[in-house]
């Protein structure tokens, strides 16, 4: 007999496939015209492959990430693996109980109340009443929804629905958990309490799980291989670190070089101010998107003042690529009290060795404290941070941390 461990998920050439315009009484049933769906066009007018060829094989005990833009096919995948729909083309074997959480109020009837629903999920995976009961007060506990627990949950929020919905399918000890961006409708407290509970699931009792998310934070902490889908088909696979910069590669803004200048007609601004251009130089004064870790980033913006603005300050967010903020700068030591019409700069000095070897996202935001925003915070370019010029670069592991600054250390010798 053969002691070879199976995977717990083993996908071979899945494809699905619809036809569009074909989806409700009122729906027009004219076709797109021929070549417009590129890639994803089936063979016959008005068909769409939401998935192409995609295989891939899981291990018990890993917890796979699934990145991509919307549209990409993430959540069809998932509907494939959890059974609620069939491929069009292609196997897939699971070994296990499955449960899923996919979109909220999956798995649940209206009518039902919290405590008959949590029977009735368990009943559907399988389980026997007596192995609900024994983590039934686990899953009320965690759910933080013991005073309504008698309540239809057709009268939950879609805060407690979900958190009702993620403790049953954590704590009723499927093999296979599928995790849909549901998680997003919780409070942050909750997505917390949630990553860690997956990270239990997976790590502690050997659970294998599937985590769609745009929080790239979270996939690069909580999982231990990445799925890229593109187009409906596997983009890359492999290394969380190495899949999401491929995936942000992709999806970042269609800017040239560190550089964005916009037409008068689609600045951002309103009647007060208006953005001109934004740039990023390096230490010689070249425009760049990518910097050595020991040089300096400069960040240009140029304006124009259409009236008279009192108090007005511009501030500079730098994010991280996952979302994680870095630090805010601003220029209100430098503006004056009552800005003329006028076209203006307003030059920041990001110094050298001060930023992680990484990607960062720039923001501008106008306003007056206190008073009102004249431009919201917008995301408008790109940058990296690599090579050599900090301390990070002297050694082979990823550096945490959003800064990685040059501080001021001594080593000597006291007896």
């Amino acid at each position: 007999m053969s002691n070879t461990i199976q995977p717990m998920v083993e996908a071979h050439g899945i494809g699905k496939c619809y036809r569009l315009g074909d989806g409700g009484l009122f729906q027009r049933r004219d076709t797109p015209p021929a070549g417009a769906l590129g890639a994803r066009e089936g063979d016959e007018p008005g068909m769409f492959w939401c998935l192409r060829d995609v295989s891939f094989t899981v291990q018990r005990g890993d917890v796979v990430g699934l990145l991509g833009r919307n549209g990409a096919g993430k959540s069809t995948l998932l509907k494939i693996l959890s059974r609620i729909t069939e491929p069009t083309r292609g196997s897939i074997r699971l070994r296990g109980r499955v449960a899923s959480l996919l979109e909220v109020g999956t798995g649940f009837h209206p009518e039902l109340t919290g405590r008959e629903n949590i029977f009735l999920n368990g009943a559907i995976l399988g389980m026997k009443r007596a192995e609900i009961a024994a983590k039934f007060d686990e899953i009320v506990e965690f759910a933080e929804v013991g005073a309504f627990l008698d309540t239809p949950v057709k009268r939950y929020s879609s805060g407690m629905f979900v958190r009702l919905a993620f403790a049953v399918a954590a704590h009723l000890e499927p093999e296979i958990l599928l995790i849909d961006e549901v998680l997003a409708v919780g409070d942050a407290a909750f997505q917390k309490k949630c990553l860690g509970k997956m990270d239990e699931v997976a790590h502690q009792h050997g659970r294998t799980v599937f985590f769609v998310s745009h929080n790239l934070g979270a996939v690069r902490a909580l999982c231990n291989t990445t799925i890229l889908l593109q187009d409906g088909t596997v983009a890359a696979q492999g290394a969380p670190n190495e899949v999401i910069a491929r995936y942000l590669a992709s999806s970042a803004p269609d800017e040239a070089g560190g550089h964005i200048a916009w037409p008068a007609d689609k600045a951002p601004g309103n009647d007060e101010v208006r953005l001109a251009s934004l740039t990023l130089t390096d230490a010689l004064g070249e425009r760049a998107s990518f910097f050595e870790a020991g040089q300096p980033v400069t960040v240009d913006l140029r304006y124009e003042a259409l009236r008279r603005v009192r108090g007005m300050r511009i501030q500079l967010f730098v994010h991280t690529s996952e979302g994680e903020l870095a630090f805010v700068a601003t220029d209100h030591l430098r503006q004056v009290e009552l800005l003329d019409p006028g076209t203006y700069r307003t030059v920041w000095t990001l110094p050298g060795a001060l930023l992680n070897r990484r990607g960062y996202n720039i923001s501008i935001c106008c306003d007056v404290p206190g008073e009102r925003y004249i431009i919201p915070a917008q995301q408008f370019l790109t940058f990296t941070v690599g090579g050599a010029g900090n301390q990070s670069s002297h050694f082979p592991e990823t550096w945490p941390g959003t800064v990685c600054p040059s501080i001021e250390c001594k080593v000597e010798r006291v007896s």
